[in-house]
């Protein structure tokens, strides 16, 4: 597997999904987002947590509109994997290549703990590492990861089986409790809380490592 890590400035969880990929034995390269394109034979690029551009505008908004992304749109486009995290979701959501939007928190608060996540399908290569209906631990930080999008959406989601997980005690306001959704291809994922943080038993969790181990298997055999 060859991933690409996308690095904006105020991007603060790029090092973290690099290492995570690695552990999963991937090659990672991290990609400035000032660069045109993407490096050749990436099969899945990385856009990581953090604050890119100070989340001025709305969160992801102004990243959304960097050179880079125009690459990251044609590989997904060409049915390339992409996954969002966090500011990475905000992103994705931005530039369209996934639906809805990340509203501010419903208490209005910034939120940063443990939560429990319901694996709503393992029909996915992010997600085969898990059985539908388990509870994982992941960590969560962020301001804006209430999720919102209209009901014709919401169903389509839903009746196409492309939420990936669901928050069993809702943090944050978000509809359906949505924490992370799927692309109608599948290979595109973006999600708020952060699985490259529950990757090593030595940050305190391994929850989130099966979710990179199940991706680079699908992408050996492909």
């Amino acid at each position: 597997m060859r991933a690409a890590v996308v690095v904006f400035p105020g991007s603060n969880c790029d090092r973290d999904l690099a290492v995570a990929f690695k552990a999963a034995g991937a090659d990672v390269e991290m990609v400035w987002h000032k660069d045109s394109d993407l490096p050749q034979g990436i099969d899945i690029v990385g856009i990581p947590g953090g604050f890119s551009y100070g989340d001025y505008l709305r969160c992801g908004a102004i990243a959304a509109q960097s050179p880079i992304v125009k690459s990251v749109k044609a590989h997904a486009d060409r049915g390339g994997y992409v996954m969002g995290i966090c500011n990475g979701f905000q992103v994705l959501t931005e530039t369209g290549l996934l639906p809805g939007a990340l509203l501010r928190n419903a208490g209005l608060k910034y939120i940063c703990k443990t939560v429990g996540l319901k694996v709503e399908t393992s029909a996915s290569d992010y997600t085969a590492g898990y059985n539908a209906g388990d509870v994982i631990d992941i960590p969560i930080a962020h301001h804006d990861g209430n999720y919102f999008a209209d009901d014709e959406t919401l169903k389509r989601l839903q009746g196409e089986d492309r939420v990936a997980f669901t928050y069993t005690d809702n943090p944050n306001g978000a509809q359906a409790d949505i924490a992370g959704i799927l692309s109608e291809n599948r290979r595109v994922l973006g999600m708020m809380p952060h699985p490259e943080r529950a990757a090593d038993a030595g940050h305190g969790g391994t929850d989130g490592a099966a979710l990179f181990r199940a991706l680079s298997g699908a992408l050996q055999t492909a």
